[in-house]
């Protein structure tokens, strides 16, 4: 007995986060550690096999558990060969676990790369201590260069390339060749050793020159000749934000398209760089990264960037993580989940396109990057910027009322450049072809003659949106959703935009057997038909997520653009914002008054942001720019405010609504969602979830309700609105709905809280 006291005198009690649907830490017992190993990643025993956590406390084993002495189990193993997880990255999950309501192992584990989510160390130490990566002449080797005969060094050029550095054993496992082939890697200077502890956190930089980990002195950091002028507007934004770097304020820097705000990014980065701070820059989409990262590398050549996004292998992406987490990477660029990249040296915050709808996670932790980087912003005492051309209401709300500082961008930067002109095509009285009016079809013709481009815009895949008989009705539905099948003419198939379900054209309709069904309605492929046929001699080119799906296919399409390759560009979204084509003068849109009648309040707000996006493509040069919108209702309020280009009239007629209406941002909401097989059993749960616990006065609980998309991949789907005016209340509200919800009989349903909910 004196002994067992003695033993577990000496053991502490590990609280660890993991990967499980339940919102507490659990208890494991580890010898020899310490308050410095917080933040670790564990492999533990849960139930019948062994999961990776990371170490949130850690108290003395006498402090007691809420588990008896008897249940406790040892930890397996203790990773250490990186630095533990930083106290402001776990604070910030701490965070997102009481605002989101989500379990605290999932938020944890979601905001790590997925080869740190592995039960097995990072980086392998190697006998001799060492590991090997790939030099910058290394990384210029182009692997097809390289005799096919040489699969070793093919091989290995590959493996390395990834990114993250390996050990001599990980080395071996590719063939027993390998060694030799990195020794003559190392003679040709393609490869480099380095010590497996990590590197010294960079040195601040002087005014023009940065310091490598080991001191030495790098090249400039900018490259003074790709630095273009100012114009009055971005110097005072940059001279604004600027002069208060050393404490949180946020900034909305409004500016219409084409104003350079990136320009304004770029300034304050090299600011930042100069301070020796990191810099994060979020972006909406995985397409708009890499010319943002070009235009970042060509103005700081010597600086360190990585990209953070999902369409990194595993290895890449945990590389550049650890890059972040070692101060040795100077700016970060990512998509959403990089909001939670650990960054020692943080100093400044940039969220581009700040109303995307992008930033909200959609499943699991929903989550919404934008107001999370607020919240890391305010807790590092560094300013945050929220650029858009069209900002969300929330954000133009928040500045109006004095929370964000707003900085105004209302005049291009390029000399001469001017905001191009909109037209509305009354499609009630024009003659259309194939959905193209002939006014539409007359401007093409003229940039064609003129050697300018024109973009095709029509945010809708496919080649028609429908499959129709129409001998009784008919249209082709998908059995898996409440939703209609798209056709793909090319392909000879439906799809489901929603679920991904395809199918082969049926023969007949399985109604009435008519024999001639008919496509109805006009999506991107037909279009690009339409557009073949017209004008057979032009080159176009589609840009979808069909036409991108091949690798570097993206890549290859913008280098033909950019290039004057192509005369007409027919595309969705993707073209919308962020990219800059000088050549291009003409934007052309159809189809876009379908979201002036939805259900969804936020709809004329999103179209707006994406029209004035898509037309914000054309004249961002000295080419004079032209817009035609084909439309049914010309003389609606929001296309007289894209006419006149006038964001803010269009936002105070909305601002209004919402405000008598009772929505957001004048009140606060959550959705609780639930999934089942049978809409009956969604709506039952739903309705003894909202009975089990009084709201408060301030706080409104509305009727269950089915989803407006009642039926996805396969599950009935239905929502509560929970609402207040006080966002203090709707929390306090929902931490304890959360417990009694935990505790709710519902075996047959999935559920989930979604707070500040974009889609319902």
């Amino acid at each position: 007995m004196e002994f067992e006291q003695r033993h577990y005198a000496l053991m502490f009690i590990i609280r660890v986060a993991i990967d499980v649907p339940v919102d507490t830490l659990f208890d494991y017992l580890v010898p020899e550690i310490g308050l410095q190993d917080i933040g670790v990643r564990v492999r533990v025993p849960f139930g019948k096999k062994a999961v990776t956590g990371v170490v949130m406390e850690i108290i003395p084993y006498s402090s007691g558990s809420r588990i008896p002495s008897i249940k406790l189990k040892y930890a397996i193993e203790i990773f250490r060969d990186i630095a533990p997880l930083p106290e402001p990255l776990l604070d910030l999950f701490r965070f997102c676990n009481a605002y989101y309501h989500h379990p605290i192992g999932q938020v944890v584990m979601n905001g790590l790369p997925g080869r740190l989510r592995e039960g097995k160390p990072l980086v392998k130490n190697s006998p001799a201590g060492l590991r090997y990566r790939l030099t910058d002449a290394g990384r210029s080797v182009d692997v097809s260069s390289i005799p096919a005969r040489s699969i070793v060094k093919r091989r290995l050029l590959a493996r390395l390339g990834e990114g993250m550095p390996l050990c001599r054993e990980e080395i071996k496992q590719s063939s027993v060749r390998a060694l030799h082939t990195l020794k003559e890697f190392l003679a040709l200077g393609w490869v480099e050793e380095e010590a497996v502890s990590p590197p010294a956190a960079p040195a601040a930089f002087p005014v023009s020159t940065s310091y490598d980990a080991n001191g030495a002195k790098r090249a400039a950091i900018i490259d003074e000749a790709t630095v273009p002028t100012l114009t009055r507007e971005q110097q005072c934004a940059f001279d604004a934000i600027g002069a208060q770097t050393g404490r949180f304020k946020p900034w909305l820097l409004h500016g219409i398209t084409g104003s350079g705000k990136t320009e304004v990014y770029l300034r304050l980065i090299s600011l930042l760089l100069r301070q020796g701070r990191q810099t994060l820059v979020l972006v909406p989409e995985i397409n708009l990264t890499p010319q943002l990262e070009a235009i970042f590398r060509s103005r700081f050549p010597a600086a360190r960037l990585i990209s953070l996004h999902s369409g990194l292998n595993a290895s890449a992406r945990a590389a550049g993580w650890v890059q972040a987490q070692q101060g040795n990477a100077e700016i970060i660029l990512g998509t959403r989940l990089a909001v939670f990249t650990p960054m020692p040296g943080l100093g400044l915050i940039i969220v581009d396109e700040e109303q995307d709808t992008s930033f909200k996670q959609q499943e699991g932790l929903r989550y919404s990057a934008r107001d999370v980087a607020i919240f890391r912003a305010k807790r590092a005492g560094i300013p945050i910027i929220l650029g858009s051309a069209t900002p969300s209401l929330e954000s133009y709300y928040n500045s109006i009322t004095g929370r964000y500082s707003r900085l105004r961008l209302a005049s291009r930067a390029v000399s001469n450049a001017v905001p191009p002109v909109v037209r509305c095509i009354d499609a009630r009285t024009a003659k259309i072809t194939e959905g193209l009016s002939e006014p539409l079809v007359a401007a093409l013709e003229k940039r064609l003659a003129s050697g300018e481009q024109s973009l095709v815009f029509i945010n809708r895949r496919g080649y028609a949106p429908v499959l129709w008989c129409g001998a009784c009705g008919w249209i082709a539905p998908c059995h898996r959703c409440s939703s209609r099948l798209v056709v793909h003419l090319r392909e000879e198939k439906l799809c489901c935009h929603h679920c991904g379900h395809e199918e082969r054209f049926p023969g007949a309709c399985p109604e009435c057997g008519n024999q001639d069904l008919a496509p109805y309605g006009h999506g991107t492929q037909r279009v690009e038909t339409a557009l073949e046929q017209r004008f057979p001699k032009a080159r176009i080119v589609r840009i979808d997520r069909d036409s991108i799906r091949r690798k570097d296919a993206w890549q290859h399409m913008l280098k033909n653009i950019q290039e004057q390759r192509v005369d007409i560009l027919v595309g969705t979204q993707i073209l919308a914002k962020g990219h800059d084509f000088p050549n291009l003068s003409l934007v052309a849109i159809l189809n876009s008054d379908a979201s002036l009648f939805s259900t969804d309040f936020r709809a004329s707000e999103r179209a707006f942001a994406q029209l004035m996006q898509v037309a914000g493509r054309a004249g961002r040069a000295s080419i004079p720019g032209e817009v035609l919108v084909q439309t049914g209702f010309p003389a609606h309020p929001l296309y007289e405010a894209l006419k006149k280009h006038d964001y803010d009239s269009l936002a105070q007629t909305l601002l209004a609504e919402r405000k008598t209406a009772g929505f957001p941002p004048f009140v606060h909401q959550a959705l609780l969602r639930v999934e089942a097989q049978r809409m009956e059993i969604a709506l039952d749960y739903l309705a003894r979830a909202a009975a089990i616990l009084n709201p408060p006065r301030q706080v409104n609980v509305f009727d269950p309700v089915p989803a407006q998309m009642a039926r996805l991949r396969g599950m009935e789907r239905a929502y509560l609105l929970i609402q207040s005016g006080s966002r203090r209340k709707l929390q306090e509200f929902l931490a304890a709905w959360r417990v009694k919800l935990a505790e709710l009989p519902g075996r047959k349903v999935r559920w989930s809280l979604d707070v500040d909910p974009v889609e319902f």
